[in-house]
């Protein structure tokens, strides 16, 4: 059984393929395209389809379009409600309906060979929830799904046994605690349904201050979902728009709303939980990207463990969608295998892309080894090894690594990628010596969507990676799934004593992440990166090139 997965609407395209109940591929097609997150600059034309990746994913597994048992939407425009309804609904919307009707015919031209009638409408948020519920490694699960909006809805509770779903709430617009975070977002002078995880970060700068009025106004109701009004966020801090700086203020408003936000989840995951009994809970949509949030429903509800699908966002219903119909079809389905489901190069492919740039490059006995050095001796290093990862998160796969324990090295990564400075970086850190620096978020922790508490005598000889709340987005490495990513730990604990390494994503403000060797080879040459580590090869810059 073929069945490829397809999403195409609001943001963030992507296409997956399930074979034989088998996942096999992924990929965002910004990471083909280069726009980020699919979005062009009118706003209802955010609406993409995923051809490079959808093809790339057919060819990853050596199928055609007309191979295919079925092809799995993941949105259902005859389940969008009225204008009335909803009081979300513009003219942005109806096209996209309009657009949504005709994707069987839009993907049998970009997919010749694929009949039309082979396209499966798959309810949004059933696809994020079979993203996360067939995705996980624990068959049977409670799921909780939470993002912007869906065809009508912005939340949906359930759990899967044996693979089957049942729902047990959901919440109808125009109430979503995604799109109020969205306008927070907005209001704070970032881009919405892009810039969230940038008030995340700004909540920890800020005291939660006007936490007893929104509690108020933002509340859980007790049939599993919740209310969240309209706020005009200037009732507490003026609007920002792009390049302002932030005040107080703003950074109070971030931590009420965050504050009030993970509360309203420990509320839904509770009910949940009295409904259910499971000991697991899995997670997707837009909010479980909200590693803060995660780390609290992980601390303080019931459920013994949290899963959350690395692909939480929009992206993610590509795979989930594929997965729902090879369910629906028959098929038993297998967990997700790991993040690293989108395209690689073999050693011979990349040397010949380092020839054609005609750029002097060398092959270390120990790539792994070579890295740890340029990282001991305060250098950054690009790493582009293995299978891109599918999700936001850079995993060690496409990542910008630098020595954790000095702490101008936050401002210095933040120069690096141009972006703001209350931004912080993230650790790996090998799996066996985790606990000792991190607690209360949960461990291992493979994806990097939770937070956890640095412990006092690590925080300083780890200040790179210790916001400044004193928590760390750590991502857990295990020799098993990441053999060269660990030895690489190794080699860099033998030089420095110490097992972390800071960790963020291959790109540059503004840019989707890495995924190609010419798009390394392009931010390599752009930013100041000491080494580019690319496959068993390297390419070094001078100190005098970087100025």
């Amino acid at each position: 059984m073929k069945v490829l997965g397809i999403n195409a609407i609001y943001h963030d395209p992507a296409a997956a393929l399930v074979v034989d109940g088998k996942i096999v591929a992924a990929a965002e097609e910004e990471r083909f395209s280069r726009r980020k997150h699919g979005k062009r600059p009118v706003p209802w034309s955010a609406w993409e389809l995923p051809e490079l990746s959808a093809a790339w994913c057919l060819a990853e597994a050596g199928i055609s379009p007309e191979d295919l048992d079925a092809v799995a939407y993941s949105f259902d425009p005859a389940l969008m409600g009225t204008p009335e309804e909803s009081g979300l609904f513009d003219d942005g919307d109806v096209m996209r309906k309009m657009y949504a009707e005709k994707a069987p015919q839009f993907l049998a031209d970009v997919l010749p060979g694929l009949d039309p009638a082979k396209v499966r409408f798959v309810k949004h948020h059933v696809a994020h929830a079979a993203s996360a519920g067939l995705g996980a490694p624990t068959a049977d699960n409670s799921v909780l799904v939470l993002d912007g909006r869906g065809e009508a809805h912005s939340h949906l509770a359930g759990r899967y046994v044996d693979g089957r779903l049942e729902i047990l709430a959901g919440q109808a617009l125009p109430h979503s605690i995604g799109l109020l975070y969205e306008d927070l977002t907005d209001h704070l002078g970032f881009l919405r349904s892009s810039d969230e995880f940038k008030v995340m970060a700004m909540a920890s700068y800020g005291k939660p201050r006007f936490l007893g009025e929104l509690s108020e106004r933002i509340v859980a109701t007790e049939d599993g979902g919740f209310r969240t009004p309209k706020i005009d966020f200037s009732e507490y801090a003026p609007r920002l728009t792009k390049g302002d700086d932030w005040t107080s203020d703003h950074a109070d408003l971030a931590a009420s709303v965050q504050q009030r936000v993970e509360e309203v989840l420990l509320d839904l995951a509770r009910w949940l939980h009295e409904r259910t009994g499971d000991r697991t809970l899995t997670l997707a949509g837009g909010v479980a990207l909200n590693c803060v949030a995660n780390t609290r429903i992980f601390a303080e509800t019931p459920f013994e463990q949290v899963w959350v699908q690395p692909a939480a966002g929009d992206s993610g219903t590509a795979l989930g969608g594929a997965l729902h119909v090879a369910r629906d079809l028959g098929e038993r389905t297998e967990p997700m295998p790991g993040a690293d489901l989108g395209r690689g190069w073999s050693d011979e492919e990349i040397e010949q892309v380092l020839r054609t740039a005609a750029i002097e490059y060398e092959r270390p006995r120990d790539v792994a080894d070579a890295v740890a050095e340029v990282l001991a001796g305060n250098g950054i290093v690009a790493w582009f090894q293995g299978r891109s990862e599918y999700g936001p998160r850079a995993l060690g796969h496409r990542s910008l690594l630098a020595h954790p324990g000095y702490e101008a090295n936050l401002e210095r990564m933040n120069d690096v990628k141009g972006r703001e400075q209350f931004r912080p970086v993230a650790p790996m850190v090998l799996a066996e010596r985790a606990a000792e620096i991190f607690s209360r978020g949960p461990i291992p922790s493979r994806y990097m969507l939770f937070v956890h508490d640095v412990a006092q005598e690590w925080k300083e000889r780890i200040p790179t990676v210790t916001h400044v709340d004193g928590t760390a987005r750590i991502q857990t490495v295990d020799r098993a799934d990441e053999p060269l990513v660990a030895r690489m730990l190794e080699c860099f604990e033998r030089r420095t004593g110490l097992p972390v390494v800071v960790n963020t994503s291959l790109n540059t403000a503004g840019r989707p992440m890495v995924d190609d060797p010419r798009d390394a080879l392009e931010c390599f040459g752009s930013a100041p990166v000491d080494l580019l580590a690319i496959g068993p090869f390297v390419v070094r810059r001078t100190r005098s090139t970087l100025g």
